[in-house]
Formats: structure tokens, C-alpha cells, sequence
């Protein structure tokens, strides 16, 4: 999957979830991320957050940070 749609996508779900609030958009968008995106396209996201995340919105970021976290905290 190229940048520009992971980008496009990405944007789009902060779009839905930013009526929410900060907080719960965050949640939002990295649940829906962690539940419907391929480890693929999570690879790629963050990729992209590590070149600068040029094209992504703040909420995007703060929740590829928060996947990311979540993805690497081991399981109890």
C-alpha cells in the first residue's frame, strides 16, 4: 500500500472520531487501526510517523504513538 493512501485512510478515521474529543478520538483511532488494518498497513504507518508523518493529522500521530505503545506492551 503506497504513503498517499495510508495517509488519505489515516486522516479519514481522525476525521470520524474527532467530534468525539481529544481523548476518545485517540482511543478511537487507534482501536479502529489496531482492529481493521493489516500488520501491513501498521508497519507502513509507522513508517511514515518515523520519516516526520508529513501529510498526517496531529490525532493520527498521537494515536500511531499510542498503537505502537500497545503493540509492544507485553501480554499479561
Amino acid at each position: 500500500m503506497d504513503e498517499v493512501a495510508i495517509v488519505r485512510m489515516a486522516n479519514q478515521i481522525a476525521a470520524f472520531f474527532a467530534a468525539a474529543g481529544h481523548d476518545a478520538a485517540i482511543d478511537g483511532i487507534a482501536g479502529h487501526i489496531r482492529s481493521f488494518w493489516d500488520p501491513r498497513m501498521r508497519r507502513a504507518l509507522f513508517a511514515l510517523v518515523d520519516k516526520g508523518g508529513e501529510g498526517l493529522e496531529p490525532l493520527v500521530l498521537e494515536a500511531a504513538a499510542r498503537l505502537r505503545q500497545t503493540e509492544r506492551a507485553p501480554s499479561s
